[in-house]
C-alpha cells in the first residue's frame, strides 16, 4: 500500500509520501519505476492510497474537471468536487463501486489526502471529508506515521519535518512502504 502524511504547523501545510508500489507479494521499489504518489492539481497537492489503477484515473479525472468545478479550498468545496467526480469515475473510467452489500453509499474505492493554502483535507471512499488541524496519515503505514507525528508534534519545527517524519516511520515499520520520501510544502493563507 503506502504511507502518505499531511501536517499543519508554523503557518505551513505539507504532504509527504513514500515511493513503493506493491503487487501482492511483489515490491516495485524506487529505481524500477518512477512512482510519485502525490501529484499537483491546480493549487493543491493530492496523495492517494488504494489500488495502483486509481492513480492515473484520479489524476486524469480531477485534471479534466472544469476550473469552476475543481474547488478544493474548504471542506464543503472538497465534498462538492468529489461528489461531481464520482459519476465521472463510474461512467468514463468504469469504477466498480461495490464493496459490501450493506454499504450505505456507492464507494469511490480510494482514500485521498489534499494539501493546499487553505489547509489539509482527507477524503474517504464514501466521500466523507475531514479537515485536519494538526496532522493525519493514510495507507498501510498510517498507524506508525500517526504515532511518530503525535510523539514529535511539539518538537518538530515545521509541517514538512513532521510529514516527512511520519512517512519515514511508515517506511521503517510497514512492509508496504519504502523510501525515498517525497514532500511538498505550501504556505497557509490564514494560519
Amino acid at each position: 500500500m503506502t504511507t502518505i502524511c499531511v501536517a499543519r504547523k508554523a503557518g505551513q501545510v505539507a504532504i509527504a509520501a513514500d515511493a513503493l508500489v506493491t503487487f501482492g507479494d511483489t515490491r516495485l521499489a524506487h529505481g524500477y519505476e518512477a512512482n510519485d504518489k502525490v501529484f499537483r492539481i491546480g493549487d493543491s497537492w493530492v496523495g492517494m492510497a488504494g489500488t495502483t489503477a486509481h492513480f492515473p484515473v484520479l489524476r486524469r479525472a480531477l485534471g479534466a474537471l472544469p476550473r469552476q468545478e475543481l474547488r478544493l479550498g474548504s471542506r464543503d468545496e472538497v465534498f462538492e468536487t468529489f461528489l461531481k467526480l464520482h459519476p465521472k469515475l463510474k461512467e468514463q473510467f468504469f469504477l466498480n463501486t461495490k464493496e459490501e452489500d450493506s454499504d450505505p453509499y456507492e464507494s469511490s474505492q480510494f482514500t485521498v489526502l489534499i494539501a493546499n493554502a487553505s489547509g489539509a483535507y482527507g477524503v474517504y471512499s464514501y466521500r466523507e471529508v475531514f479537515e485536519f488541524d494538526r496532522f493525519w496519515a493514510i495507507g498501510s503505514g498510517r498507524s506508525f506515521a500517526l504515532g511518530a507525528m503525535y510523539a514529535m508534534f511539539d518538537r518538530a519545527r515545521s509541517a514538512r519535518e513532521l510529514a516527512e517524519l511520519g512517512v519515514r516511520a511508515g517506511c521503517e515499520f510497514d512492509k508496504n512502504s519504502a523510501s525515498p520520501v517525497r514532500a511538498h510544502t505550501i504556505k497557509l493563507k490564514d494560519d
